[in-house]
């Protein structure tokens, strides 16, 4: 299994919880300069994938429309 499919199957809450992981290290100073860069590619991954997520959750709640008889959704690609 490739890093990108580990991260395809992450839940937002999953990549959350990880790059916040990132971050700490990375803010920690500890480790070597080789580690340091990984992390940082992973924690690049790991935002854009969160994006990613926030623009899908966003899609569909703007589907969410008021029809006369109540919210109605209508379809997201």
């Amino acid at each position: 299994m490739g890093e990108a499919d580990d991260l395809a199957r992450k839940s937002f809450e999953e990549a959350l919880q990880e790059l916040e992981e990132i971050v700490k290290s990375l803010e920690g100073g500890k480790g070597t300069l080789a580690q340091a860069i990984a992390d940082y590619e992973r924690g690049a991954a790991l935002r854009r994938h969160c994006e990613a997520k926030l623009a899908e959750a966003e899609a569909k709640v703007q589907a969410i429309m008021e029809g006369p008889a109540g919210p109605i959704l209508r379809d997201v690609e």
